[in-house]
């Protein structure tokens, strides 16, 4: 409205400009104003067209009601930005180039114009003002309007062809020249006569040599005239430029390329001030004597065996140094990775790890565990450069090796985590970590965390960031899942998410979230066909354990099919359990969980279930890891995270603007959604004369027959059971009895349904 104000302003005060000059800056209620706008439009008029910068003053007002229609209409604010750098420059150089034609009480230039061409003159005269303003035009011909020398040329050529085209097609037939017969210098006989008639026309026409000569027409070769040659001009054809490939390319052109963290431009990512260094920045200090001492006990013990060691070398970690030593020649292996009992008597350690050989090295590792170990902090995790240079989706700082080098992977790679430990050896720790690398790398609108959480109060303090990070039900009050019906509805629920984006992978022709995210950013899908970003999501589940022992098959089904195939659209499994034995971590949970964290469990059974392998059973505890991915084990100290510091992280987020709710998961209707109001008939399951069959036939009534021989749910079962006893089919609860059966066959059945 103000943009349009200005422009009414602007055309009245050019017809009253001259009656309303003596009340310019006049406040008299009494006054009489003739523009349009009264007071107002006749002195913002004055301000912008006389004092500013003339007729140009109306680019201005278009400016303005421009961007009260972008503002209006919610257009994207690029394209409005470049309208006004444009706009305000156009407005200047034309306000200076109608300063050329300034005349006394002229509206053409305004004061401005005018005072900057004469400034302009005064220093670089008339000639070096006219380049000046010569120099601005191409510059906004060709950068803003894309007016090139190379376009110009090729308008007036392809104009110029135009008009000899239609000079040509009016001028009609031209002339072809027939060419004269070498034989007789007479005109050539038409090309469509036959060669026995040429060779008759030659044989027969007299000559001034002889009367009458025979002539075969074997004695000449007679050239049989071609068509008539035509004049051909060739047309030089300029190689066209490569134009706009489709509607997406322009629409990036214009746009740019879709960018999801719109909506939460303002969003600021965790300050590494809110971690804490447990090493006060001092980094690890190496003990000679401790590690003289240990080389010693180490050689003493082999040779004690007759074990020859040709060379041994220390590697100082955080937690644990690792002895590499080369056997002498003629040693078998086996000999030394026996005697692992022994030399940890020697050397009166905790534990120690014997890797024989190391992979890829040539020699034989012993772990040894260091007396004063140091704490791995997060902050110095997130602080290396390996994390935060790492080109990765969805990259997670685990902590440190032994070797202190910062150990990150990419879970999108993994492409699930299987962790498993013994009570207080750092599970939960590990998990903290995790999540702190997702939310120090990733903007909420790149990943959704789903939090399972059965022991309920291990990963209570993201709730705090619900409307950033969280993904949850529709319906649901709190977005981590605490009751084990809600875990089984939302692992269902994010089966029917994984084959909804299938679906959108599938119609996009891309083979995995990646490629679909890149061209929807590229604006290559259109959103109107259901086509949306997809953001990662990340399923944790604290304690598998005990979800496998409340809801065994229906946990472990979903489980299996996400594993299976859920890397492709980006949903990823980090599932932890304090039991790793093989009816909790089963055979399709291993067979779809390649990468895998064991913190230390207390025996070689469960080392081996976790990981295929020994050694977790000889880990110090604390954060002590083996991580492997399918191939050879690396001995990590996990980085340490404190529950203040992830409440000061959820703190930073959650104060911060949010989307209006969590992200919200599809709806999922299980098989105890059957009816709600027993006794309507149009209510009934689905199954309900099926059900009432089977328990006529058996002639006993009860939930558990119905879930054997229909494949129910105890829920949907009893629900069932309900409504036969609404419809008088079976009888009221009688504790552990089975119900009564009141119809006696099914034909007595048929006929009570039938009758309702």
């Amino acid at each position: 409205m103000l943009g349009l104000a200005l422009l009414f302003s602007f055309v009245s005060y050019f017809f009253t400009w001259q009656a309303d000059q003596s009340i310019i800056g006049l406040a008299d209620r009494n006054v009489e104003s003739k523009n349009w706008l009264s007071k107002f439009g006749s002195n913002i008029a004055h301000f912008f067209i006389y004092d500013g910068f003339g007729i140009s003053s109306f680019i201005f007002a278009t400016l303005v009601t421009l961007t009260g229609v972008y503002l209006f209409f919610d257009y994207t604010k690029k394209q409005l930005k470049k309208f006004w750098f444009w706009g305000i420059l156009l407005m200047i150089w034309f306000s200076i180039f109608f300063g050329f034609f300034h005349i006394k009480n002229s509206l053409l230039s305004g004061v401005i114009g005018y005072e900057i061409n004469d400034l302009s003159q005064d220093y670089i005269g008339l000639t070096g003002t006219i380049l000046l303003m010569i120099f601005l035009a191409i510059i906004y011909l060709v950068v803003r309007l894309k007016i090139t020398p190379e376009l110009v040329a090729n308008t007036f050529q392809k104009t110029k062809k135009s008009i000899a085209k239609d000079f040509s097609s009016q001028d009609g037939t031209s002339e072809i020249k027939k060419p004269e017969n070498k034989l007789n210098n007479t005109p050539t006989v038409e090309t469509s006569f036959e060669t026995s008639k040429i060779s008759e026309e030659i044989t027969t026409s007299p000559t001034p040599e002889t009367t009458t000569p025979i002539v075969s027409t074997e004695e000449f070769q007679v050239e049989i005239p071609e068509e008539e040659e035509m004049e051909m001009k060739v047309e030089e054809v300029t190689e066209e430029k490569e134009g706009k490939k489709n509607l997406s390319d322009k629409l990036v052109a214009d746009f740019g390329e879709f960018d999801p963290t719109l909506e939460l431009s303002g969003y600021k990512f965790p300050t590494i001030e809110l971690l804490k260094d447990y090493t006060a920045g001092q980094g690890i200090t190496i003990n000679q004597e401790e590690l003289e001492e240990n080389k010693n006990r180490i050689v003493e013990t082999l040779n004690n065996y007759k074990i020859g060691i040709a060379s041994i070398k220390a590697t100082v970690g955080p937690t644990v140094t690792l002895y590499e030593i080369v056997p002498e020649a003629g040693i078998r292996i086996s000999k030394i990775k026996n005697l692992e009992d022994d030399i940890a008597l020697s050397l009166s350690a905790l534990g120690i790890r014997i890797i024989a050989p190391i992979p890829g090295r040539g020699t034989i590792g012993i772990e040894v565990p260091n007396k004063n170990p140091k704490t791995v902090s997060m902050r110095s995790t997130i602080a290396s450069p390996k994390f935060q240079s790492a080109e990765m989706e969805l990259p997670l700082g685990l902590g440190k090796t032994i070797s202190n080098e910062t150990f990150v992977v990419d879970l999108a790679k993994m492409p699930h985590l299987l962790m498993a430990g013994a009570t207080g050896q750092g599970k939960s720790v590990g998990l903290n970590a995790i999540l702190t690398s997702l939310l120090y790398k990733k903007h909420p609108a790149e990943v959704k965390f789903v939090l399972v959480d059965p022991k309920k109060v291990e990963l209570t303090l993201f709730n705090k960031i619900e409307r950033h990070f969280l993904a949850k039900l529709p319906g649901d009050e709190d977005a981590i899942i605490t009751d084990t019906n809600k875990v089984i509805t939302t692992l269902n629920s994010l089966c029917i998410e994984m084959d909804q984006r299938y679906d959108l992978l599938k119609d996009a022709y891309v083979r995995n979230i990646k490629e679909y995210n890149d061209k929807f950013k590229a604006r290559k899908l259109n959103p109107e066909e259901g086509h949306k970003f997809l953001p990662y999501i990340v399923l944790v589940i604290d304690e598998f354990a005990d979800l496998i022992m409340t809801a065994g098959k229906e946990v472990e089904t979903p489980i299996a099919r996400l594993a299976q195939l859920a890397r492709a659209i980006g949903i990823h499994l980090i599932v932890a359990t304090q039991r790793p034995s093989v009816n909790v971590i089963t055979g399709i949970i291993k067979a779809n969980f390649p990468a895998r964290i064991a913190f230390r469990v207390t025996s070689k059974i469960d080392s081996r279930t976790i990981l295929d392998s020994g050694g977790a059973d000889q880990l110090i505890g604390r954060g002590d890891m083996l991580y492997t991915q399918g191939n050879e084990l690396v001995r990590i100290q996990c980085a340490f995270v404190d529950t203040p510091e992830v409440a000061d992280i959820t703190d930073f987020i959650g104060g911060q603007k949010a989307y209006p709710d969590a992200h919200i998961l599809p709806e999922y209707i299980g098989e105890e959604g059957g009816t709600t109001l027993d006794n309507n008939i149009n209510e009934r399951d689905a199954l309900f004369r099926d059900a009432a069959e089977v328990l006529v036939i058996a002639q006993q009534g009860s939930a558990s027959l119905l879930q054997r021989k229909l494949k129910l749910g105890y829920n949907r079962a009893g629900r069932i059971i309900d409504q036969l006893e609404a419809a008088g089919i079976v009888g009221p609860f009688e504790g552990s009895k089975a119900r009564q059966v009141t119809v006696p066959t099914i034909e007595a059945l048929n006929q009570l349904l039938d009758s309702e």
